[in-house]
């Protein structure tokens, strides 16, 4: 009498997803990227990625959010949604969200253990699915995991550039693109053009292009002419210079749904069936649900308590912006804070394909004193020691602490001796490990 294998614990598969090459854990420089191992899983599977419609949404920063606000909106909606989104900040599950929740453990360790299946079978057979890296498999799983789910929409976040990346397998009906900066330059090109360039490869013939950037930019210029070669429509949003990043973020995702409405999607729930979708969906409810964490979260801090000394909380910031003009926006918010009024403490990780020089011009202006910290052993980060030099000849206030529990502390102690607050920022890695410390409670 045959009986049915038991399933594998998460753990289990985890663990041997973590054998193949994870490019987010490496320095990028001899990063391969391509479709052809992705499109070989994909046929393997059964082609999951064409089971639902799909957004598509790219851009150097902000995209996370944008996806999260229009997954909140279209959930609200009446539709069955999920989002899909990196990296995470504690658990590999908050990638893969089905409606407006992180994937369930049994669910993603049975995708990702068919997904690791059909790679085992690419390897054997020797076809392209025998190059697949990590991020190749989780996304394959998390297409999986959607059609096992019946959704109707996924809001596919983009993991890096875009023409070549491995969730380019969708076809998006609106590719989104939030903005452009330098960034990722050793494998998406050395200007914005170039950038640009690489990120408008996820629009497709029949979508439409929503973005920020107008025509004048020289960014902007170059999506358009893809656009018009594509004979695609272009949204374009309109907003002030000084726009907080939350705005900005929800005037994007606005343009969407009107997009979508105005196409005949119609609002699914029973209290007001048939409405066409649109901006109106975002009110501050589906906003504040839409919160991602690591993107200007906010913690009260308890310091170690102190003999005969009431207990002491500072304010913190976690924000994973990596690039001087995310960072800008970032600090332009939280200046006009009243809660943020006091001196600036940062701690700060930075990886080593980032512009350490121009993020840190941008930090001088706003914190009175750094603590460099690492995130980790996984050599994508710059030694504490080469940003404390840096910064330093930079005539920046700082020092180095490469354990960031450490530099956690030290931080705290100084921002409540100044009566001021801390700012946890340069990476997600950083945060995710800070912010498990917090919420634990120290």
């Amino acid at each position: 009498m045959s009986t049915n294998p038991q399933p594998r614990s998460l753990s289990d598969v985890l663990s041997r997803l973590d054998l193949l090459t994870n490019w987010e854990r490496k320095p990028r420089g001899e990063m391969r990227v391509g479709l052809n191992p992705i499109l070989d899983l994909m046929q393997r599977l059964g082609n999951p990625h064409k089971s639902f419609r799909a957004i598509h949404v790219g851009g150097t920063k902000g995209k996370g959010s944008v996806s999260a606000l229009i997954e909140a909106a279209l959930l609200h909606a009446g539709w069955k949604v999920g989002r899909y989104g990196s990296p995470h900040v504690d658990r590999v599950n908050e990638r893969i969200s089905v409606l407006g929740q992180a994937v369930e453990d049994d669910a993603l360790a049975s995708a990702l253990e068919r997904t690791l299946d059909s790679y085992e079978s690419a390897k054997r057979e020797a076809t392209a699915g025998e190059d697949a890296t990590w991020f190749d498999v989780i996304t394959a799983a998390a297409f999986l995991a959607f059609q096992d789910a019946g959704l109707d929409w996924v809001v596919v976040e983009v993991g890096l550039g875009g023409r070549l990346d491995s969730t380019n397998v969708v076809f998006g009906e609106v590719a989104v693109v939030t903005n452009i900066e330098l960034e990722h330059t050793e494998i998406l090109g050395s200007t914005r053009e170039a950038i640009a360039g690489e990120k408008v490869g996820i629009l497709k013939p029949g979508a439409a292009l929503a973005t920020t950037l107008p025509v004048s930019d020289a960014a902007g210029q170059i999506l358009q002419q893809r656009a018009d070669e594509l004979g695609c429509p272009v949204l374009r949003t309109d907003f002030p210079d000084d726009a907080a990043i939350a705005d900005r973020n929800a005037a994007l995702a606005g343009l969407v749904l009107d997009y979508l409405g105005q196409r005949g999607e119609r609002v699914r729930d029973s209290a007001q069936p048939g409405i066409p979708i649109g901006a109106w969906l975002l009110d501050q409810a589906v906003r504040d649900s839409a919160h991602l964490p690591g993107r200007m979260e906010r913690f009260a801090f308890e310091l170690p308590a102190r003999p005969n000394a009431a207990p002491q909380t500072v304010p913190i910031v976690m924000d994973g912006a990596h690039v001087p003009f995310n960072l800008e926006a970032v600090m332009r918010d939280i200046s006009r804070d009243s809660e943020f009024r006091g001196e600036c403490t940062a701690i700060v990780a930075l990886g080593v394909d980032k512009d350490a020089n121009g993020f840190l011009t941008v930090l001088s202006r706003y914190a009175v004193h750094v603590l460099f910290t690492e995130a980790g052993g996984s050599g994508r980060f710059h030694p504490a020691s080469e940003l404390e030099a840096l910064a330093t000849s930079m005539g920046m206030t700082c020092e180095s602490e490469p354990d960031a529990r450490k530099a956690l502390d030290r931080a705290a102690a100084m921002a409540a001796r100044n009566k001021g607050w801390v700012l946890a920022t340069g990476s997600l890695y950083l945060v995710g490990a800070l912010r498990s410390v917090v919420l634990k409670g120290g």
